[in-house]
């Protein structure tokens, strides 16, 4: 009976269903059948031989992750720390810019200001990175040669090399970088709450912080959980093309994430098998996060997005 329900469902569906076929096989070819590979993890694999005739070590490559070197623990703190702060600043930047955003009365400097803001979002890392280098460059950074002409440094600030500033710098670049991107998702959050709540609370004599802050806020609370959740299986996740140009041999110790480190092991020392498996590590992990950050939510707030 059952069966015959799904197929019923299925057939008036068909249409629907049909659209959703490419974006499925898409996925299914690129994101699930290249998890065979995983396979190599597991074997003493060199480049050039046959997989299949590759001897099978099993957990050999994540003992030696965790057990036989501490990289893990530089790896895992980089990537947590600028991940968490990153994903934190760019959903309360984009918050608070959304509501910014929509107390602007002319709409007309509202669209100037969004488009602004917005551009960022649209320009490669390889081009932020040309940016920041000219601004704040040691040598020839504009910001550096003013400072110095104008007496208030003696030597200039090397900003992309000095470690202290690593953190920093990649948040700022995440935070400028993604602000019009974030604050268009509040926004569209903004444009669902009804206006009878806003002309409510104007007749019970609340001002326009108020407003924001009884009608609007609450409001984007909903919003603010679910993109959270969804970011959260990211965390464990970097952006491989900005931490290529802004690592360096002076500040890699605050700037090599577990996606770099895969990247030297996989790419340049070819050493397949291992980087797979601090790979596979690495999934499982967002996994997990993922899962307990849902679990948190669903808790606490009574929203989740399963």
């Amino acid at each position: 009976m059952r069966s015959r329900l799904f197929w019923n469902k299925f057939y008036t569906q068909r249409y629907l269903f049909l659209m959703l076929a490419p974006a499925f096989i898409l996925v299914l070819i690129f994101s699930y059948l290249p998890l065979a590979g995983w396979m190599i993890a597991f074997r003493d694999y060199q480049v050039g031989q046959s997989l299949w005739k590759a001897d099978w070590i099993g957990l050999m490559h994540f003992k030696r992750f965790f057990l036989e070197s501490n990289d893990y623990i530089y790896l895992i703190r980089n990537t947590l720390v600028m991940n968490i702060m990153s994903l934190t600043l760019c959903l309360f930047s984009g918050c608070c810019f959304a509501i910014l955003i929509n107390e602007i009365r002319s709409r007309f400097f509202m669209r100037i200001i969004q488009t602004i803001t917005f551009f960022p979002f649209f320009i490669s890392w390889v081009i932020i990175y040309s940016i920041v280098n000219s601004l704040f460059g040691v040598t020839t950074g504009v910001v550096n040669e003013l400072l110095l002409s104008w007496g208030f440094i003696q030597e200039g600030i090397n900003l992309l090399g000095d470690k202290a500033y690593s953190w920093t710098l990649i948040v700022v670049m995440d935070v400028w970088k993604s602000l019009g991107y974030n604050s268009i998702l509040f926004i569209a959050a903004i444009a669902g709450i009804p206006p009878e709540l806003y002309e409510a609370a104007e007749i019970d004599g609340a001002k326009r912080i108020a407003k924001i802050w009884y009608v609007t806020v609450p409001h984007l609370v909903p919003t603010l959980i679910v993109l959270l959740i969804l970011n959260s299986g990211w965390i464990i996740n970097s952006n491989i093309e900005q931490f290529f140009l802004f690592t360096n041999g002076s500040n890699w110790e605050k700037m090599e994430v577990l996606d770099m480190y895969i990247y030297k092991f996989g790419m340049k020392l070819l050493d397949f098998p291992y980087s797979t498996a601090v790979s596979i590590i690495k999934t499982f992990v967002s996994l997990v996060i993922l899962l307990s950050v849902n679990q948190i939510s669903k808790r606490a707030t009574g929203s989740s997005i399963f």
